[in-house]
């Protein structure tokens, strides 16, 4: 292969090895991925474009008044292969069941295209990288990848799979050619501030998104670009589109051009469709000095039926809407190659687990049914606001059902945590709040601040952990005890993670209400994934059945155990209960504890645990945070330890380690809390 070097930069990792089907390594890692298909596209052409016919043009935006019409004609030719690539191996993610994005990217072609021209024609004027705000549009960063030759085209109808290198968002020093990590939503702004101090002279393209300019941090990279006269250019999507609607009708005031010009950018609004206009504007933001943002409004993912101007666009297109856009546009072998059955699932058949079910589904619903209990007045004692996440936390049930005290608002959870915990801060009442559980880690301030002010605010963060998560690692849920921050003294504060959908439906009964003994900050954890019901030891009964009653702070015994015991909890309980029935099916006779409360010391299963032979946490929190990495502590202080018993119990831990492998079910295998680990750890521990 040849490598195209216009899009380097000094980020670049010129350790990552190429994905060439050509190479040894590379036919090595094709073939693996390839055979997870078990030879469903052995008669198909696995990518049926052809990426020559892309037309690497060079266009001087200093020179160049208006396009020519050759040019335009080049350009539009580009736009048409790139969308039409997209939405082929964007889909075949939606195929697989490994999801993805497609719309973003779709949309941004345009301005992509026509900076890829400014950088072929001006690379003195520029660091050539397509930096962009909205990591979800990795589609951008991939086919531009294979464009440049770091990766071979046929890699990319395995988008998001596991172990494909090609994850959610881009991930600087995994995929080759990959020139940044994007972070979460609106996070690129102001690291683009810092990469256009360290290299001055050159301009800066930034590309945006109407939902990552909600994010409040934008607003500070705003003023310092503005301050510092910074050569950073925005080309904003403004596709007037977020997971849960149209941001003009759930956040009206909120304007992209007003906003920015108030910052002090210099700002020009055009249809992102319109190629002569947006060229025009691009042209106006690189020949004037210091910060501008071009705001490209268009409908979401134009001229793809059924999907144009929808939510849906926001994520893989289906297959549905796919096929027949791409045999309009003449891609007969790529629409057939749709037609492929490439699901994939956990080999693995799990002992002693019932029906798999959505834990996350299963709390927005109970807390709809909850406030559906209530008199009128009870309900004006709660507030619940939402960040563009409903959907996914399944609060927009209460939406539905409750409208009244629902606010749906955007990507902003810094600022609707802090409001939600600020109505909370009445004693006789409370805020609700939902997002995913990485975006905790942005709230450590807010949090603190509601701890402070003796708020009283239920908040359930969903996608914990890393199962599932085939957006990879800047999506993992691992720093959940950062919410539990505060002081000995401090306003109390409870993390929950169930283990199924029983016990979810149990516990938010449990804790949801306020009451004199059931307030402050409670947060619940809940995984992207479904989650097997537990059952008891006869392999039928529901663990979680009517009779069980959720007690706070209480650590349940799952199954007892001569040889010691693990201690589990959410997703790795399952997995952990699997490998206990295996254990003793072996004579090795292990117990199971789950610890549905993660911050609270059982003293009374401590100190059994800290007499036991061995205690292994298993969890998919971060290593260096999670439960882990307190319970050795707490086994100490125990009075067992203390008194000097015979023989302190041996520890040990599983938890994420790693960053992510990509794909959904491989994740918990990549971090070793499968079951045959577990086993295998609790042998070495014997």
């Amino acid at each position: 292969m040849t490598i195209d070097t216009t899009h380097t930069s000094f980020s670049n990792l010129a350790s990552v090895p190429l994905m060439n089907v050509s190479s040894e390594e590379g036919k090595k890692h094709y073939d693996v991925l390839r055979a997870s298909l078990k030879g469903a596209d052995d008669k198909l052409n696995p990518f049926p474009f052809d990426l020559s016919s892309y037309q690497k043009i060079a266009i001087d935006p200093f020179t160049t008044d208006v396009l020519t019409p050759e040019q335009v004609d080049a350009i539009e030719k580009n736009i048409s292969l790139c969308r039409d690539v997209m939405v082929f191996f964007t889909s075949c993610g939606n195929k697989s069941g490994y999801g993805g994005h497609t719309g973003g990217a779709f949309d941004t072609v345009p301005e992509v295209v026509l900076f890829d021209a400014f950088f072929r024609a001006c690379p003195d004027q520029f660091l050539p990288v397509f930096y962009d705000e909205a990591g979800h549009r990795v589609a951008t960063q991939y086919l531009m990848a294979a464009l440049d030759g770091y990766i071979s085209p046929e890699f990319l109808r395995f988008y998001r799979k596991g172990h494909a290198k090609l994850p959610g968002h881009p991930e600087l020093g995994l995929t080759p050619g990959i020139q940044f990590s994007s972070g979460r939503l609106g996070h690129m702004w102001a690291t683009v501030n810092g990469i256009a101090m360290a290299n001055p002279g050159k301009r800066i393209l930034l590309l945006g998104s109407d939902g990552s300019q909600m994010e409040g941090n934008n607003a500070e990279a705003a003023r310092l670009a503005v301050a510092q006269k910074l050569n950073v250019k925005l080309v904003i999507d403004d596709n007037d589109i977020t997971i849960t609607g149209h941001p003009t009708q759930y956040l009206p005031g909120f304007d992209l051009e007003q906003t920015l010009q108030g910052h002090g950018l210099a700002v020009t609004a055009v249809q992102g469709e319109d190629l002569v206009g947006l060229y025009a504007a691009v042209r106006a933001a690189v020949t004037t000095d210091g910060p501008y943002a071009v705001i490209a409004k268009r409908s979401m993912a134009p001229g793809i039926h059924g999907v144009e101007g929808t939510s849906h666009g926001h994520d893989a297109v289906a297959a549905q809407y796919a096929i027949p856009y791409l045999q309009k546009r003449g891609h007969k072998e790529a629409a057939e190659y749709l037609e492929l059955a490439t699901a994939t699932k956990d080999p693995h058949p799990y002992q002693s687990c019932g029906t798999m079910n959505a834990m996350r589904k299963v709390v927005g619903q109970t807390v709809t049914d909850v406030i559906s209990g209530m008199s009128t007045e009870e309900k004006t004692n709660v507030m619940v606001i939402d960040s563009d996440l409903g959907g996914s936390t399944n609060f927009n049930l209460i939406q539905k059902s409750h409208p009244e005290i629902y606010v749906q608002s955007g990507v902003m959870e810094r600022g609707n945590f802090a409001a939600a915990a600020g109505f909370g801060m009445h004693p006789q009442k409370q805020g609700v709040f939902s997002t995913f559980a990485a975006f905790l880690e942005m709230l450590c301030s807010e949090i603190t601040m509601a701890r402070l002010n003796r708020s009283n605010i239920f908040s359930h963060f969903s996608h914990s952990g890393v199962d599932d998560m085939s957006d990879n690692t800047c999506h993992f849920g691992l720093n959940l005890f950062f919410a539990d921050n505060g002081l000995n003294d401090g306003y109390d504060t409870k993390l929950y993670f169930p283990a199924d959908c029983n016990q979810a439906k149990k516990l938010v009964e449990a804790t949801f209400p306020l009451s004199e003994t059931n307030k402050g900050l409670r947060f619940v954890f809940t995984t992207r994934s479904k989650t097997p019901m537990v059952l008891k030891e006869d392999g039928e009964t529901p663990f979680y059945d009517d009779s069980y009653t959720f007690v706070p702070g209480k650590d349940e015994i799952i199954r007892e155990g001569s040889a010691g015991y693990i201690v589990s909890f959410g997703d790795a309980l399952y997995r952990s209960l699997d490998a206990v029935v295996s254990l003793k099916a072996e004579g090795i006779d292990v117990g199971l504890i789950n610890k549905p409360t993660l911050n609270v010391v059982d003293e009374e299963i401590m100190e059994k645990l800290a007499s036991a032979p061995l205690c292994l946490v298993v969890e998919p929190l971060g290593c260096k945070t999670g439960l882990g990495s307190k319970f050795g502590s707490w086994l100490l202080m125990t009075k067992y330890a203390q008194s000097g018993g015979k023989s302190l119990c041996k520890f040990g831990s599983i938890a994420t380690h790693h960053e992510g492998c990509g794909g959904l079910w491989e994740q918990a295998y990549h971090q070793g809390f499968d079951s045959k680990s577990v086993q295998e750890k609790v042998k070495s521990m014997i």
